[in-house]
């Protein structure tokens, strides 16, 4: 390596016209030495390989890059700090050149800052999929930013559906503690049904939406993502480079939280590369205009039927209903934890929303209830009446069939028995006949008219359709009334 003196010296002597051999032989050097720095005053080093603390990391990172050939360097530090490796974000700049690729040149365009309070830009974004159980679901991020602050609210559903862009803004206007005056917005169809140029149609239920907060949408030119391009690149391509790669996640309860933690603890605090300040500490909520009183729902509604297996089906599952509400049609309201249904403004059940596909989701009581059902409906009117009574008359109707007698005239002399005797009369008789193997009808009547006379009550007055006379009724517990009444007390 030669001075810089050397180097002049040998372009002036070259420059009087003296040859590689003079010049080499005035200045002291080799003839290869004086062409090289002639051809090229500041000839390549020669560059010994050395040795990097990222070198122990090398069977670390590169599954990682391999993944992700586009992941930013402070994302992949981060990552390999976890693994125990040092280094310094310098270093992981310049090993990434060499696999992530090229990018596209770039147009220019006009930037523009708007006050506190003015404007909030929203975007959705596709994350690919999300395996839950043996299903598998699509995966969105819808990411709303204010743009004078650069503060960050971002929600994952399964759906761009109206219902869930609702709720997710909803949820925005509370984090924001207020609203903005204008949301600015792509042409989804969810926003906008129809355009033409610069003239186009909203969707009505997003202007009912935005209507009681005074909000005015505006929806950018087609094919113009630099319309919005704040949360084009400062909230979607943020969230896809810094917090998605290399992340794992058990569902989507547990994404959610992950997001919001690496909002609050990395996003927020972070300084802004344009604002030059965090976006937390340049937030101004007084800026905002306040929520109203009445807010809309923003939940999924839909109408469903129950089905004879005391169940009505929504999204992709069935979810249990009391068995009492079979063949009515229900409103069922669902948001991104639960599921509720409703008939005529009175709420049925709550159930927890499952994102799993061809699931039956039941509740105790609802099965419960359906057994009950079911075992009412199976046994004639005169059985139900008597099985009413309790356990024991029960399993004296289990012995009937000893008795050798036709069940049907059994079953009606019991019941003649207890319009003559009262029911605990019976029932202590039916308790008194396995002890002498007594199981029939006659012997209970022996037993009742041996203890007591019958009671002679007037014949109930006897209708013209045979049906009505069939009927019968079951006792009240009185002492459910009385749990009830305590209940409510207690309320």
């Amino acid at each position: 390596m030669i001075d810089q003196g050397t180097i002049f010296e040998s372009h002036r002597l070259a420059h009087e016209g003296l040859s590689v051999r003079k010049i080499a032989k005035a200045l002291g050097l080799s003839r290869q030495t004086t062409s090289t720095y002639l051809a090229d005053p500041r000839p390549p080093r020669p560059r010994r390989p050395r040795s990097s603390q990222l070198d122990p990391c090398t069977d670390t990172s590169a599954p990682m890059w391999e993944s992700d050939p586009k992941v930013s360097a402070v994302v992949l530090r981060q990552r390999l700090a976890e693994q125990g490796c040092t280094g310094g974000r310098t270093l992981v700049r310049q090993y990434l050149p060499r696999v992530r690729p090229a990018a596209p040149q770039q147009r220019a365009f006009i930037r523009f800052a708007s006050a506190p309070g003015v404007q909030c830009q929203i975007d959705w974004g596709p994350f690919g999929s999300m395996a839950d159980g043996s299903t598998s679901r699509k995966l969105y991020c819808l990411a709303v930013l204010a743009c004078h602050s650069r503060l960050l609210y971002l929600a994952c559903t399964h759906s761009q559906r109206q219902a869930p862009l609702h709720r997710c803004l909803l949820n925005a206007f509370h984090f924001f503690q207020g609203t903005p005056q204008d949301l600015v917005h792509d042409n989804m169809r969810t926003a906008v049904l129809e355009r033409h140029g610069p003239l186009g149609r909203f969707n009505e239920h997003l202007l009912a939406f935005l209507r009681p907060f005074h909000i005015t949408p505006i929806a950018c030119q087609v094919a113009q993502p630099q319309e919005k391009g704040k949360v084009e690149k400062g909230a979607i391509h943020y969230i896809r480079h810094h917090f998605w790669p290399l992340r794992t996640f058990r569902d989507l309860t547990d994404l959610q939280a992950q997001a919001q933690q690496w909002r609050d603890q990395v996003a927020h605090v972070s300084v802004h590369t344009t604002t030059g300040e965090p976006p937390m500490q340049r937030f101004d909520p007084k800026a905002r205009r306040p929520l109203p009183e009445l807010l809309p729902a923003g939940r999924d509604t839909v109408q469903a039927k129950v089905h004879t297996d005391v169940s009505m089906r929504f999204d992709g599952n069935t979810s249990t209903v009391p068995p009492w509400r079979i063949g009515q049609s229900l409103i069922v309201k669902a948001d991104h934890h639960h599921l509720t249904c409703y008939f005529k403004d009175k709420v049925v059940t709550t159930h927890l929303r499952g994102w799993q596909r061809q699931q039956r989701i039941e509740l105790p009581p609802h099965r419960e209830a359906a057994h009950k059902h079911h075992r009412r409906y199976g046994y004639s009117q005169e059985v139900a009446a008597l099985i009413a009574l309790g356990e024991t008359a029960k399993r004296s109707l289990e012995h009937l069939a000893t008795a050798n007698e036709p069940l049907k005239k059994q079953v009606k002399k019991l019941l003649a028995l207890q319009d003559d005797y009262g029911p605990q009369a019976l029932l202590d008789a039916m308790q008194r006949a396995p002890l002498q193997q007594a199981f029939g009808a006659h012997d209970s009547e022996n037993m009742l008219y041996q203890e007591m006379p019958p009671q002679r009550q007037q014949p109930p007055v006897r209708r013209k359709q045979a049906q009505l006379n069939e009927i019968q009724l079951e006792d009240p517990a009185l002492a459910d009334y009385d749990a009830l009444v305590i209940k409510r007390t207690r309320a």
